[in-house]
């Protein structure tokens, strides 16, 4: 367990002083809080954060909880329209101190949401109430909407923006960074957050009209089904992908650890495909199946006997034949997984060759599926750009050159050109595989093809590595 710093300590307890005396107001004479919708509203927060603590409905597989944090932020929201704004504060402490942590510290965790929370909460009251926001929501002639929708839609964003920044800040703090504003925006994840807070905004604003209305504050709760239906989805969409990110997880572990030759080689490559998928215009699940397919490519040397696969001299005939059978062995493996789709083509033809030279079917042009175009070009660009038993790391410019040479022949000149355009925008940076697992080539991260790196000469063509391999023969 990585212990709390004091700079992050220090950062939650100016943080709960904060949010003490945001709500402090509320508790003294004479106090204008409305208690019974305050009371309430409070009880019904810190109710909605019980079921994640019951084990039964709270983890799922993995640990982690089944709703997402926020899940119950409209119910905040509603406070903070309805509420002033240090009774919009002191609702969000009973929930914060209840929520569930999924690591310790428990109570700085805790101490830190509730904090967080109560003061979000009571910025988005004081920008509610600066519109007028009470005032809106209902009147004898009923509620303003287009001045409640506006209201609402800036109490959210205030809320948004100030649990960002409170949460980069901290995430900054515990990792020992600098705390600019920026820093602790892009650290605590705006651009994600903002969509669902306005969602969660507007229905804190429906909660908030229904609660005004003649039926009451038991019509407002109604609002939380729906909106807690939809957090459970979203949460089994999330639990199914981290099922999926584990079952690649061990199947490349379990390559890393029968060639140590290839360690670290899986993951490049899935993000050369990516990179290249990306200049192809593929995009949302597309892009996955493509990164799946880069990462799995090399799963079948599971099925090749570990002195074949180790062996660093020239394989004999027999040896070449039966590493030639790991695209086959590879599809085996994983055509049960259904959530692969066409990454699982991939895995089994990413060694074709364009004019029909490759294996294991001796595929030629489109007949070979695109995702594994794409993935032997990633593969060979990551072969040609590491350090292995048989060759050092080429330098970028010289393996884009090479890949350029066999363009047409070998791999799909879109592919290629593709790969060359992404890496003229993002750069590339090698790393060795070989017999120093883990560091790192001394190369600076590419601005294009024509950067820098290491050279070397190349050793036996013919070694099970270099077989295993999509470089350039």
């Amino acid at each position: 367990m990585k212990p709390l710093p004091r700079t992050a300590r220090a950062y939650i307890v100016c943080a709960a002083l904060g949010a003490g005396a945001c709500a402090l107001p509320a508790l003294l004479p004479p106090s204008p809080t409305p208690w019974a919708t305050a009371g309430l509203l409070a009880a019904l927060y810190a109710l909605c954060e019980l079921p994640a603590r019951c084990r039964l409905l709270g983890r799922a597989p993995g640990g982690t909880s089944p709703l997402g944090a926020g899940s119950f932020f409209p119910v905040l929201l509603a406070a903070a329209l309805l509420l002033p704004p240090a009774a919009a504060a002191l609702t969000a402490l009973p929930g914060g101190l209840l929520a569930r942590v999924e690591e310790p510290p428990a109570h700085w965790r805790r101490a830190w949401r509730a904090a967080a929370t109560a003061l979000a909460a009571w910025a988005a009251a004081r920008t509610a109430g600066a519109l007028h926001a009470p005032a809106a929501l209902g009147g004898p002639a009923g509620p303003d909407f287009p001045r409640a929708l506006l209201s609402a839609l800036a109490a959210a964003l205030v809320f948004c923006l100030t649990l960002t920044a409170l949460d980069g800040g901290v995430r900054a703090t515990a990792d020992g960074l600098p705390l600019p504003l920026r820093t602790a925006l892009r650290r605590g994840l705006l651009g994600r957050a903002l969509a669902p807070h306005l969602v969660h905004g507007l229905a804190g604003l429906m909660m908030g009209v229904l609660w005004r209305s003649p039926y009451g504050p038991a019509a407002a709760l109604l609002v939380l089904l729906p909106m807690y239906v939809s957090c459970w989805v979203f949460a089994q969409y999330h639990r199914e992908r981290a099922a999926h990110q584990a079952t690649i997880r061990a199947l490349v572990q379990a390559v890393d650890i029968k060639d140590s030759y290839t360690r670290g080689h899986s993951e490049r490559v899935g993000h050369a495909s990516v990179l290249i998928a990306r200049e192809l215009g593929m995009e949302g699940d597309r892009l996955d199946v493509v990164r799946f397919a880069g990462i799995l490519h090399d799963v079948g040397k599971l099925g090749v006997p570990t002195r074949v696969l180790r062996k660093d001299g020239p394989l004999t005939p027999e040896e070449r034949r039966i590493i030639e059978l790991h695209p086959e062995y590879g599809h085996e493996m994983i055509r049960g997984i259904g959530f692969l789709g066409e990454a699982r083509d991939a895995v089994l033809h990413h060694h074709e060759r364009i004019d029909g030279s490759g294996y294991p079917y001796g595929l030629r042009g489109e007949q070979i599926p695109e995702c594994a175009r794409v993935v032997a070009v990633a593969d060979a660009f990551d072969a040609m750009t590491s350090t292995r038993s048989y060759s050092r790391a080429r330098p970028v410019a010289t393996a884009l050159a090479e890949l350029e040479r066999c363009a047409g022949s070998q791999f799909d000149p879109r592919m290629v050109g593709a790969l060359v355009r992404a890496l003229d925008r993002y750069g590339w940076q090698s790393a060795v595989t070989a017999d120093e697992p883990g560091t790192q080539v001394p190369a600076p991260r590419a601005p294009g093809p024509g950067a820098a790196g290491t050279t070397g000469a190349a050793g036996p063509a013919q070694s099970a590595e270099a077989a295993t391999t999509g470089e350039p023969a």
